[in-house]
């Protein structure tokens, strides 16, 4: 019999799958035109944490961000050959920011920082895609980030360990993925 951290370690994945697959579809549409560093940022983000995750023992509930991480660098590379072209200053923050945060974790072995920076950093990495959503609501798929939100709040209780170092990302990503659903939600119907 599966134990119910396991279960919900593959429920995570499976509404990962379900949440992306809209994101692609409307990729390939040419609905959504995906912010390319946001989706860089996070995919080097995502591939930390789940190491630092794993260090702290996440078990089931760090397989998400593994997952995420994969995803989040194939979009990357979808965006960067069918989304935006103009790299803005904050994009290039945001990159340093979480490039910094890899050598922060190499130089520091304190998985804990990393995971607080990648927190900061992650939220700056959201600042380039909630100013182009706010600005064109429609060139986003709201039902990813609003599964996106579940997907991460379902990883909490999967965790084998609950520590700072395991918990405070994917509750970070459940906040920020639910924040920018819900705007999308106002902003598609003002």
């Amino acid at each position: 019999m599966i134990d119910y951290k396991t279960l919900l370690g593959i429920l995570t994945i499976l509404l990962g799958i379900v949440s992306y697959s809209f994101y692609f579809r409307d990729i390939f549409k040419g609905k959504t035109k995906p912010d390319s560093y946001s989706w860089l940022i996070w995919g080097v983000l995502a591939a930390v944490i789940f190491f630092a995750q794993r260090a702290g023992d996440g078990g089931a509930g760090a397989w998400v961000t593994a997952f995420t991480a994969v995803v989040c660098f194939t979009i990357a590379a979808i965006a960067f050959t069918r989304g935006k072209t103009r790299i803005k200053l904050i994009d290039k923050v945001s990159l340093a920011g979480a490039m910094l945060g890899v050598v922060l974790w190499y130089c520091t072995n304190d998985p804990l920082f990393t995971v607080l920076l990648a927190v900061v950093v992650g939220a700056f990495g959201f600042v380039p895609t909630f100013r182009k959503a706010y600005a064109k609501p429609h060139q986003e798929t709201t039902v990813t980030y609003f599964l996106n939100g579940i997907k991460f709040a379902l990883a909490i209780p999967a965790l084998t360990s609950l520590t700072l170092v395991t918990w405070l990302y994917p509750a970070a990503l459940t906040f920020l993925n639910l924040s920018l659903a819900l705007m999308l939600f106002i902003r598609k119907r003002a």
